[in-house]
């Protein structure tokens, strides 16, 4: 896949990059094993102040870095704004409270001093994706530059002047060269990468495929992975729910991004004795999203990120038609479809009636197409939410605290959101289980994924 930028508004190529070559990434991996010895030699009071260097120009130049992220993968310019400014608080978050999750964990063993110690790796690569293409890098840059690792970016190859961006951002905010550096290579380059002994881990948010890809190598050079693959998220709505705050959360949960989201509500399990209801709110509440430019204030959703995308997620939809499931709003391309200069629009959908075989079931469905499955329990809508490969997130709207209760101990998921949108928070852990991937992200975890956790063991201090 070619490195440029090409804008979904009107499929019109905008820039074209060069690839680096295999010497020069060769340096560049060399610069970042210098620059982890110099930032492990810094306190966190020092790396702090760069971090907070780095959101205040994050904050600063929010609207131009989202005027960016719009250009190249065309989600709304209101959205790729508050996605700068997000990246703001997530590094302020580490910046503010690395030192704190880092710090020694004393425990009482019976020797005269024991403790835990969080130690950086080194050079970590991250293979990071398009559809939040700030957010993803930052939430991974942010702590692992505060724990003195070093990363490593091999960008989505559609949104190279954001991965460049984001570079800029670091050199700009004083880390020292090679600290954070963009690699320009496509992902036939990943391999070499992962297999230099000189990177020392990686992370990953991306395809089943892609991860599994990075699993098996980093399980072949016995390297640390963190994996964020897909979703199929589950969104129970149960009689006691509040149907006003369903329907608006339910509504953005599914469009966000353009509905290009592994976190968004995909799968709406409704309660049979509010779903009539619940089904006429939502599709009303679809069919007044306003599909259009990305750069205007008044647009909801923009276009998919190219025809590929718009190809995928239509054929997926007729799919559902032909297998037997109703579409009872949009799911259509919008305009005159994919053409070399229409842009990739795409009419928020609803599917209902979903039989088992038809291909949205089990695959993801990244596009603004909600899917609605009728229950008669809470007993049904957790085996419906757990009927599937994937284990993101997953949100219920109950106002009873046993359906609660049992949604966040037995939905295989993640994270489980009780009366909001599934989101992700800096001090909150982010990942999933089963195909969604292993490890965490943000908080405590995100952290510690590339600590070397080394036990320490003293039986007699010397005076």
């Amino acid at each position: 896949m070619p490195i440029q930028s090409r804008n979904p508004s009107t499929g019109e190529i905008v820039k074209n990059f060069t690839a680096h070559t295999d010497s020069q990434v060769d340096v560049m991996i060399g610069e970042s094993l210098a620059a982890h010895k110099v930032l492990t030699a810094m306190g966190f009071e020092t790396r702090a102040a760069m971090l907070r260097n780095a959101a205040d120009i994050l904050e600063a130049e929010a609207e131009r870095f989202g005027a960016i992220m719009t250009l190249e993968m065309g989600k709304t310019l209101k959205a790729a704004t508050a996605e700068a400014k997000k990246c703001a608080i997530g590094a302020r978050y580490y910046a503010d409270n690395a030192e704190m999750l880092l710090a020694d964990d004393s425990v009482e063993t019976g020797a005269a001093k024991s403790y835990r110690k969080y130690l950086p790796l080194g050079p970590v690569l991250a293979v990071m994706p398009w559809n939040y293409p700030f957010w993803q890098a930052i939430r991974f840059a942010a702590p692992a530059l505060m724990a003195g690792n070093t990363g490593l970016l091999k960008h989505a190859s559609n949104v190279p002047q954001c991965a460049l961006a984001i570079e800029d951002i670091f050199i700009r905010a004083g880390f020292p060269k090679g600290a954070f550096q963009t690699l320009l290579i496509g992902s036939d380059k990943v391999e070499r990468v992962l297999r230099d002994d000189r990177v020392k881990a990686a992370t990953l948010t991306g395809s089943e495929r892609a991860g599994a890809s990075v699993a098996a190598i980093c399980g072949q050079e016995i390297k640390p992975v963190v994996l964020e693959l897909g979703g199929s998220d589950p969104f129970i709505v149960m009689p006691s729910a509040d149907l006003d705050l369903a329907v608006k959360l339910g509504t953005k949960a599914r469009t966000q991004n353009n509905g290009q989201s592994c976190i968004a509500a995909k799968r709406f399990i409704i309660h049979a004795d509010i779903y009539d209801d619940f089904r006429a709110r939502l599709k009303a509440s679809f069919e007044a999203l306003i599909v259009g430019d990305p750069m205007l204030a008044q647009t909801d959703i923009g276009p998919l990120v190219n025809a590929d995308a718009l190809i995928e997620v239509t054929e997926q939809t007729a799919d559902a038609v032909n297998c037997g499931a109703n579409l009872i709003s949009g799911g259509l391309p919008k305009g005159s479809g994919a053409g070399e200069h229409d842009g990739y629009y795409f009419t928020p959908g609803i599917l209902e009636n979903i039989p088992r075989h038809a291909r949205v079931y089990y695959e993801e469905i990244f596009g603004p197409v909600a899917l609605l499955f009728k229950v008669d329990t809470i007993d049904a809508a957790i085996t419906l939410a757990n009927d599937t490969p994937f284990g993101l997130g997953s949100a219920i709207f109950s106002a009873n605290k046993t359906e609660q209760e049992r949604a966040i101990n037995e939905i295989e998921a993640g994270a489980t959101f009780v009366n909001s949108m599934t989101t992700s928070h800096p001090a909150m852990p982010f990942g999933g289980v089963k195909r969604s991937g292993f490890g965490r992200e943000l908080g405590a975890e995100g952290i510690r994924a590339f600590c070397n956790v080394k036990t320490v063991s003293i039986s007699s201090i010397e005076k």
